[in-house]
C-alpha cells in the first residue's frame, strides 16, 4: 500500500446471525477499494454464524484482504463494537451490523473523501429495507440542530483514534448517538455525502417492541441528549423519533 492510500478498518458484530450475514460479509468481500481489514466480533453464537464466516477466509486471502474472526461472550453489542474499535488497525473504522450491507463503492468512497478532506467522522445517506420489502432513502446532513434524523450509522466512517477517545458507553441501546454528540462536542471535522453507501434493514433493538419498548427507548435517547447539555425541549425530538419508526415498519 502506497503512502498516500488508506487503510479502512470494517467491524462486524455478529450474535446468532446465520440468516442475514452472508450478505454482509459478501458487500464486504466485493468492495471495490482494495486496502481493507475486516473484523468480525461474533458473540459466542450458538448458531452457524462462525461456521459461514469461517467459508470465506479463502476468498478473503485471496483478495488481499485482512480477514479475522473472534469470537467469545460479550456483555451486548456495544462491548462488542469496542473490542472490534480496539482490534482495528486503519486509519478510518466503518462498522456494518450483521443485518445489514454496503454499496459496492461504499470504502472507496470512504477513503477517498479522507484522503481528501482529512475528517474526523463522516457519513452519507442509507437505504432503510421495510419488513414488506419495500425501501425508502434516509438522507444524511449536518447542521447545529443535533438530531439523529440526519445521521446514518452503517454509513458512519470514523478516525480510529476518536474511539480511544469515546468508546461506547455500554449503558443503553443509543451509545452510537451518545458517540456521535461526543463527538460533535469536540470540535472534530465532519464531512457529509449525499450518496446512498449502505442498506439497513428496518427493526433490531432501536426499533422492535410495542408501546413500552418505545416509551424506554424515548426516555434512553433523552437522556443521552441530556447527558450532553442539550435542552428539555429534545423530548419532543425523541417522541417524533418513535412515532417515525412506527411509521416506517
Amino acid at each position: 500500500m502506497s503512502e498516500n492510500q488508506v487503510l479502512v478498518s470494517v467491524v462486524t458484530v455478529a450474535y446468532n446471525s446465520e440468516k442475514t450475514i452472508r450478505k454482509t460479509i459478501e458487500a464486504v468481500l466485493n468492495q471495490t477499494y482494495p486496502h481493507v481489514e475486516y473484523w468480525i466480533i461474533d458473540g459466542a453464537s450458538k448458531d452457524g454464524t462462525v461456521a459461514i464466516a469461517k467459508e470465506y477466509e479463502d476468498q478473503f486471502a485471496g483478495k488481499g484482504y485482512a480477514y479475522h474472526i473472534l469470537s467469545e461472550p460479550d456483555s451486548g453489542i456495544y462491548d462488542a463494537m469496542n473490542k472490534g474499535c480496539k482490534k482495528a488497525t486503519g486509519q478510518i473504522v466503518g462498522i456494518i451490523n450483521s443485518d445489514d450491507w454496503y454499496e459496492p463503492n461504499a470504502l472507496f468512497v470512504a477513503a477517498q473523501t479522507f484522503m481528501e478532506e482529512q475528517y474526523d467522522m463522516f457519513y452519507a445517506d442509507v437505504r432503510l429495507i421495510k419488513e414488506d420489502g419495500t425501501s425508502m432513502i434516509k438522507h444524511s446532513r449536518y447542521r447545529r440542530f443535533a438530531t439523529s434524523r440526519d445521521w446514518n450509522h452503517p454509513t458512519t466512517f470514523v478516525k480510529r483514534e476518536l474511539y480511544d477517545r469515546f468508546s461506547y458507553q455500554c449503558k443503553t441501546v443509543h451509545d452510537d448517538w451518545d458517540f456521535v454528540l461526543k463527538v460533535r462536542a469536540s470540535g472534530a471535522k465532519i464531512v457529509v455525502k449525499n450518496e446512498v453507501l449502505a442498506n439497513f434493514r428496518v427493526g433490531g433493538a432501536s426499533n422492535n417492541g410495542g408501546f413500552k419498548q418505545a416509551v424506554a427507548r424515548c426516555k434512553a435517547r433523552y437522556s443521552i441528549y441530556r447527558q450532553n447539555g442539550m435542552s428539555r425541549l429534545y423530548l419532543m425530538e425523541c417522541i417524533a423519533m418513535e412515532v417515525a419508526k412506527a411509521i416506517l415498519k
